[in-house]
């Protein structure tokens, strides 16, 4: 085995302790089940390792994974709406999780998911999920309230229309 691959290896492996835990999460939020969520987190660092794109920094690596999770989940989804199968009809038990404050965060309608995770969960501000989600910032801007004012009505244990 040459250096050069020993030592892509070994950084592809740094990459994925360091970021396994955050692609999960973000698939979860769209497949609501183990099995199916952890064969896109593998299809995710399978692409990874394949293409292996050149990125700016660590924000640009974290970015790519965050699209890639969301696009490739996205597409599933897609795939199993032409063959009918529902999110809703989708057994979910409280062992494919690991945060309890997901399980809140998947009763949200699933526009407010990803932008709520990206602002909570890893920080990004506004104007970097627009930018990641070819959106306009005032349109995040307002599906963030939106969806705080949603999830707040479901800690208070009440039901919001959307």
């Amino acid at each position: 085995m040459s250096a050069s691959l020993i030592k892509r290896e070994e950084e592809f492996i740094k990459i994925y302790e360091k970021y396994v835990d955050m692609v999960y999460r973000i698939c979860f939020l769209y497949f609501k089940n183990k099995a199916d969520t952890e064969d896109a987190v593998q299809n995710v660092f399978l692409k990874l390792f394949t293409l292996n794109p050149i990125f700016q920094d660590e924000n640009h690596r974290k970015a790519w994974l965050i699209i890639t999770s969301k696009n490739m989940c996205k597409n599933s989804v897609k795939h199993w709406w032409k063959s009918k199968v529902s999110f809703e009809e989708k057994e979910i038990s409280a062992e494919d999780y690991k945060d309890e404050t997901l399980d809140i965060l998947l009763q949200l309608p699933k526009k407010y998911k990803t932008i709520l995770y990206c602002y909570y969960y890893e920080g990004y501000s506004t104007n970097e999920i627009a930018f990641m989600l070819h959106m306009k910032e005032a349109t995040v801007r307002s599906d963030l309230y939106r969806g705080r004012k949603y999830l707040h009505e479901l800690l208070k244990g009440g039901e919001n229309e959307e």
